[in-house]
């Protein structure tokens, strides 16, 4: 789709919605016009890469340029260098990857291996059989999906505590990570999904209040998910509830989120 043309006067009030952790909070703005169009130097150079230009996605289908947006400005070559640094998921056969499986694609033909294995079992009506493939089909399902879950709980304690540092370490880094905070379209790639939590965070006191219930774990191979309500309580407000999606991806053996997504729900 064409991106469509703006000038700079459209962006003189409101850029991006804030998202909040509390419904009463929703209109806040995540750029405050002119007073935070100059973002700490951390992730602001306006010398990176002055003609180069990359698209956020704003509310509807209009694509803005990084160049007409401060917060994006700086961001801009970093986007572009760490597309080259990123890894690309993509299905290989045995042959093409040299005859090895990685551990995920091991992970999943053994399970579909129990799997058949559990069915013919069944069929022949040998339940003792069945009994121990399912056994061993669960302890298999079951220590990739702790591991999952342990990478969620790394992300929420980086989130409550607000730790820059460790989310950024959480993260899979590559231009197909992907965040939707609370009232805001998506941010895609690394260092704006990065850039969007600093932004998030500036105005609150740390630790947060965060309650997650409601917790379910899906696990195929290299990719798994969470779904969960997270509860989110900022000093001096009410609880705000949403429910979110956090997708996993596993990299050399390490779980990474590569896409959290979260939306209001009512209390």
């Amino acid at each position: 789709m064409e991106a469509a043309k703006f000038s700079a006067m459209h962006f003189s009030c409101r850029l991006i919605r804030k998202p909040s952790f509390f419904r009463h909070a929703i209109d806040t703005v995540m750029l405050d016009t002119i007073e935070r169009a100059h973002l700490r130097s951390s992730f602001i150079d306006s010398n990176m890469c002055p003609k180069k230009r990359c698209n956020l996605v704003l509310s509807g289908n209009s694509r803005v340029g990084a160049t007409s947006i401060p917060f994006l400005r700086g961001l801009t070559s970093r986007a572009v260098a760490s597309r080259s640094r990123s890894s690309v998921s993509c299905k290989v056969t045995k042959e093409e990857s040299g005859g090895t499986f990685s551990s995920g694609e091991s992970i999943l033909l053994n399970e579909q291996t129990l799997e058949r294995e559990l069915q013919t079992a069944i069929e022949e009506e040998n339940y003792a059989q069945a009994a121990k493939i399912r056994d061993s089909l669960k302890l298999l399902q079951e220590d990739s999906k702790a591991s999952v879950l342990s990478a969620n709980a790394r992300f929420y304690n980086s989130f409550r505590n607000g730790d820059l540092a460790a989310m950024q370490s959480l993260w899979s880094k590559g231009e197909h990570v992907c965040v939707v905070h609370p009232g805001v379209s998506g941010i895609s790639g690394y260092d704006l999904v990065m850039g969007s939590w600093e932004f998030v965070w500036a105005d609150y006191e740390f630790p947060l209040e965060i309650e997650i219930k409601d917790v379910q774990v899906h696990v195929r191979g290299d990719m798994g998910y969470v779904t969960c309500i997270e509860m989110v309580k900022t000093k001096g407000s009410s609880w705000g509830r949403h429910f979110a999606t956090n997708v996993f991806e596993r990299v050399d053996g390490q779980w990474f989120i590569c896409i959290h997504h979260a939306s209001y729900v009512d209390l």
